[in-house]
């Protein structure tokens, strides 16, 4: 019978001693395709979309909720930024004000459920499909592709020091998401609003607020990998973010097990986001 600590050692450390084998395995089947450094950098690039999105499904799972709007609110941001960046609006001005609406959006969405007390999977299901016939509004339908600026386009397809620009925005985002989950009081509260609402509450902290800013986040990072999926495609499709709802919760509940206890947790999201992408990446060979 396998003894105690060996079975916490493989609580902790199964995911990525998983992850780690799928890499040798790809490595050994295809070295010159898979073990370079250039197939490394196209993995980051490939993974930056899901990693934004389940990074934000993070903050709403530590909550003890779920958003099923995040697929719906990447569309939406896409294709507002850039049918603004269409009406010559400035590129800046079009993506701070679909970031800001997105996380009012989102906000809202954490209002219902906290101060109502409705189940997300019923408040983001509903808010989630009126964001989709929204966006079918604005775009009848149809893919935003004509006259897009080309300088909507730089982020997505640009490079810096090796690296595609959503695989530095990706790391940013996590590098911060991990500071406040982790470094400041409000990550730590909402672990505890997660863990227990009544005891949370009846120690004085703000259950609803926890909630509207949990969703919030989860929002802004959806709009972040909505916006930059438009810039880098230079092209924005009415359900291009769809796609990425389930894989980027398989990624956040498998970075649970990387995590004694089966916390939500940043750094585990990016070990879920990993191993799904380098698993996709590596299969053809």
């Amino acid at each position: 019978m396998m003894s105690l600590p060996m079975r916490q050692w493989l609580r902790t450390y199964a995911t990525l001693g998983s992850l780690l084998l799928v890499c040798v395995v790809f490595a050994f089947l295809s070295p010159q395709a898979f073990a370079t450094v250039d197939n490394a950098i196209n993995v980051t690039r490939q993974i930056a979309f899901l990693v934004l999105i389940a990074v934000g499904a993070t903050f709403v799972m530590a909550a003890g909720e779920f958003d099923l709007s995040v697929g719906a609110m990447a569309s939406f941001a896409g294709v507002m930024a850039a049918q603004l960046a269409v009406l010559g609006t400035d590129v800046v001005v079009s993506v701070a004000l679909t970031l800001g609406l997105c996380v009012l959006m989102g906000m809202f969405n954490g209002w219902l459920v906290g101060y109502f007390g409705v189940l997300s999977f019923i408040t983001t299901l509903a808010t989630g499909t009126m964001l989709s016939g929204l966006t079918f509004w604005l775009t009848g339908g149809s893919t935003v592709f004509e006259n897009i600026p080309d300088h909507f386009s730089w982020l997505g397809r640009a490079v810096f020091a090796g690296l595609p620009g959503p695989s530095w925005v990706m790391l940013g985002v996590v590098l911060m998401a991990w500071v406040v989950m982790h470094q400041t009081v409000f990550g730590r509260q909402l672990y505890a609003v997660g863990g227990n609402n009544r005891a949370a509450r009846l120690a004085g902290v703000s259950v609803l607020w926890h909630k509207v800013g949990a969703f919030g986040l989860c929002a802004l990072a959806a709009a972040i990998a909505g916006v930059l999926l438009a810039s880098r495609l230079g092209s924005a499709h009415p359900t291009g973010g769809n796609g990425l709802f389930l894989p980027a919760y398989a990624a956040a509940f498998l970075g649970t097990t990387a995590v004694r206890g089966g916390m939500p947790n940043v750094l585990g999201s990016l070990l879920g986001a990993a191993t799904l992408g380098i698993l996709a990446n590596g299969s053809p060979y």
